[in-house]
């Protein structure tokens, strides 16, 4: 069959994701290949103190993105599409949509980004003995309790992007049990929110005398595999503006950029993990028992189907030295030279890794915004030196590749050198990873863990959440990570680099002086608010 009769057939599987940046999709054939995609570039606002995006951009986000695919389509293959396999939804987790009783949303949608929470997430992780994070969904609704926000006595519905999505174009209100696991803990054994911790929340907030209790309001968990609904005519009228597309395509449960970050390097099996590094970063270690004790630098979620994850998540990684390497586009461009930023990307990766083990002594902080996992509450991003460091142009820009994945070390320590962590591949995926070669060897010596890389990774989550899709479809009775093993990799594990004693031994180094020098950028913090 062409891809062509594919597509004209019904027989292609599409993945929609909305990362922080970008609204991506991807079109899947039945052997999981891309084979057209789409997308729409958009950017949060910060309003009234609080990163958003608003209802509008949301939606018209997604018609441009599913457009913008349909114009790959007729370019490519000279037809359009009408109906698919399997549509899924992803999106960035966590954050905060609450609806009333007419589905109007209540307070802008707030974002992961957000960490004004930090008294509901204390409070609620003494409560549950369990680290609540700034960012997840339960610590957004107990700090509009504790602020006696008016709104919440009218919620009736709370959910993440993905499920808003998802629930507007099927009418289903559910989630995937990865996306759940950013709103509130899971029990791993059974696969739903955790009953204990349920209802140690509804007492808590008993005395509010609120109309509803917590799981009221929250979607259902369903697991990879399970069907979540198909979409409407509605729905199809939202999603396709020319209104070609047909109603009834199967949908899987919506999921998190985390969940769909582990699909697409194959690393949903125990003792396997991966590394996504884009705007933000985060770690994901498929866990085979749970942590000896709750850490405040590790988040406990799960994989699309269920098994328990230490994540690392840093909400700074590859902003600042994208901001670093267009001040040389600008030097570039006022000497009157022709600029590829691939190039100049290359070249100045590349000379970096020239440099000194150690960068020299020269630190870089890349803290756009708040870090919660070194304890900033907001961002100074800054380069620290003194006079007698090796202050040279690959010092620098090593240094900044360090800063995008230090703190990811700092989580990480924990779980390989204190909780005895055992993984047998690490995957990494992202924009770091662009640039051949230079962002796995940072990694490696960062984790000192052999990084592997694979030229799929690239296709990112969407292609990830579309193979849950696919999943959906043609799991037959294969478990998720044997579907992903043997079907979409068979056997392929991508380009491993190894870390060398070396760059491990100079990381090491660098990180004992940016432990030290985080007092400098709580300083800088402090005199600039």
């Amino acid at each position: 069959m062409t891809v062509k009769e594919t597509i004209t057939t019904g027989k292609a599987i599409l993945g929609i994701e909305f990362g922080s940046t970008r609204i991506k999709a991807v079109l899947i054939d039945e052997n999981n290949k891309p084979i057209a995609q789409g997308c729409h570039e958009w950017e949060n606002s910060l309003v009234d103190g609080l990163w958003t995006y608003s209802i509008e951009e949301i939606w018209y986000g997604l018609q441009d993105c599913y457009a913008n695919l349909l114009k790959d389509v007729k370019a490519q293959y000279d037809c359009v599409i009408e109906s698919l396999s399997a549509i899924g939804i992803s999106a960035m987790m966590h954050g905060y949509m609450v609806f009333d009783e007419n589905d109007k949303i209540l307070v802008p949608f707030r974002t992961w980004r957000n960490t004004n929470t930090g008294k509901a997430a204390a409070e609620l992780s003494e409560l549950f003995v369990y680290n609540i994070p700034l960012r997840w969904s339960i610590s957004h609704l107990y700090e509009c309790i504790l602020e006696d926000n008016e709104h919440v006595k009218n919620i009736k519905y709370l959910t993440t992007l993905a499920g808003y999505i998802h629930w507007q174009l099927t009418g289903k209100k559910v989630l995937g049990v990865g996306d759940a696991s950013g709103m509130l803990p899971i029990d791993p054994e059974t696969k739903d929110y955790n009953k204990e911790m349920v209802e140690k929340f509804d007492k808590l907030v008993q005395p509010k005398g609120y109309s509803w209790k917590l799981l009221d309001i929250l979607p259902e968990v369903l697991c990879a595999g399970e069907n979540a609904g198909v979409l409407t005519d509605e729905g199809a009228k939202r999603l396709d503006v020319s209104g070609n597309m047909k109603g009834g395509i199967p949908f899987c449960p919506p999921e998190g950029d985390a969940g769909t970050g582990m699909v697409a390097t194959n690393a949903v099996k125990q003792r396997t993990g991966n590394v996504s590094a884009g705007t933000s970063s985060f770690s994901m270690i498929v866990l085979e028992k749970d942590l000896s004790k709750p850490s405040e630098m590790i988040d406990m979620v799960t994989t699309p189907d269920g098994s328990l994850v230490a994540m690392v998540h840093c909400n700074n990684c590859t902003s600042d030295i994208n901001a670093w390497v267009k001040l040389f586009k600008e030097y570039q461009e006022l000497l009157g030279v022709p600029v590829d930023m691939n190039e100049v990307y290359g070249k100045l990766y590349n000379n970096a890794m020239t440099g000194d083990a150690d960068c020299g002594g020269v630190l870089a902080y890349n803290y756009i915004s708040g870090e919660p996992v070194t304890g900033l509450a907001d961002g100074r991003p800054m380069v620290v030196r003194s006079a007698n460091d090796k202050f040279n142009l690959a010092n620098l820009f090593r240094s900044h590749l360090y800063a995008t994945v230090a703190v990811l070390k700092l989580g990480n320590d924990i779980l390989f050198n204190e909780e005895k962590v055992k993984v047998d591949r690490i995957t990494g995926h992202g924009g770091l990873f662009k640039t051949k070669g230079v962002g796995q060897r940072v990694l490696a010596a960062a984790l000192n863990s052999p990084i592997s890389v694979m030229e799929t990774a690239g296709e990112g989550g969407a292609w990830g959440i579309a193979l849950l899709a696919s999943y959906l479809v043609n799991k037959e009775a294969k478990s998720l990570a044997d579907y992903l093993e043997y079907v979409v990799f068979d056997g392929n594990t991508g380009t491993a680099i190894s870390p060398t004693p070396e760059d491990v031994e100079g990381f090491n180094k660098y990180i004992e002086s940016y432990k030290a020098g985080l007092a400098i950028e709580q300083a800088a913090v402090d005199h600039k608010k």
